[in-house]
């Protein structure tokens, strides 16, 4: 059986399984992309709920694994070489179980590079441009007088969603036929922004027809609705 013991993070959250994959997270934008990974590879792995709520992530269990305090991570016991990995950034996760797996990334170098240039799309704009705006416009920030903040991120959040109506247009994924792990980067978070952050009509969600085609077939895949619900909340 594999010792994951050498590992603080598994004396707060024991892996009762040591030879799967073991998985930290939460089930926000940015975690179910790599849960949502899992459930599309079939790869063994076994989930473990950080709380925000009680502050897990800055626990020192959870720091010894990602100093960012930041989820998700994951623990790989069967890492290259047969050896354990440590790994954080959902980004980078994603392209480590692709690049595991030989699956959800292209094979050609070209389409590899293309792939992993809307991946690192996402975590630079996407990412920080709707959390910024579900900030302003869902949680404390709504209550700020000076608007010119929350605008600017409604203004830049619309103009990423039209690159990425542009970029789908006669496409059935970003990358075309074959469905990635760009697309697993990006959906969950216009998802969020639409749902959680109820920010649809703000951005005038209503008029990036090829963004709410591609994002209701995304919802629509069984291993998507499986994995938007792990680590499950207790």
């Amino acid at each position: 059986m594999t010792d994951l013991s050498a590992f603080a993070i598994t004396r707060k959250w024991p892996a009762q399984h040591p030879d799967r994959l073991q998985l930290y997270s939460l089930p926000t934008p940015n975690g179910v992309k790599v849960s949502i990974a899992l459930e599309e590879l079939g790869l063994p792995y076994e989930p473990h709920l950080v709380s925000f709520e009680t502050n897990d992530q800055t626990s020192p269990e959870f720091l010894s694994l990602n100093p960012n305090n930041k989820i998700p991570a994951i623990l790989d016991p069967n890492g290259p070489d047969g050896k354990p990995l440590a790994l954080f950034e959902s980004g980078a996760i994603l392209v480590y179980l692709a690049s595991k797996t030989g699956q959800l990334m292209p094979q050609d170098t070209v389409g590899r590079y293309e792939t992993l240039q809307w991946v690192m799309w996402q975590m630079g704009g996407v990412g920080p441009m709707f959390g910024q705006l579900g900030f302003f416009h869902k949680f404390a920030g709504k209550d700020y007088e000076d608007k010119r903040p929350r605008d600017r991120y409604v203004a830049e959040s619309k103009r990423l969603l039209k690159v990425l109506d542009e970029r789908l247009a006669g496409r059935q994924w970003v990358m075309g036929d074959q469905y990635t792990i760009a697309d697993i980067a990006i959906l969950p978070w216009v998802r969020n922004l639409v749902g959680f952050y109820g920010a649809g009509e703000l951005v005038e969600f209503g008029q990036f027809k090829e963004v709410q085609r591609v994002l209701a077939a995304f919802v629509a895949r069984p291993a998507v609705a499986r994995g938007l619900a792990i680590p499950a909340r207790g």
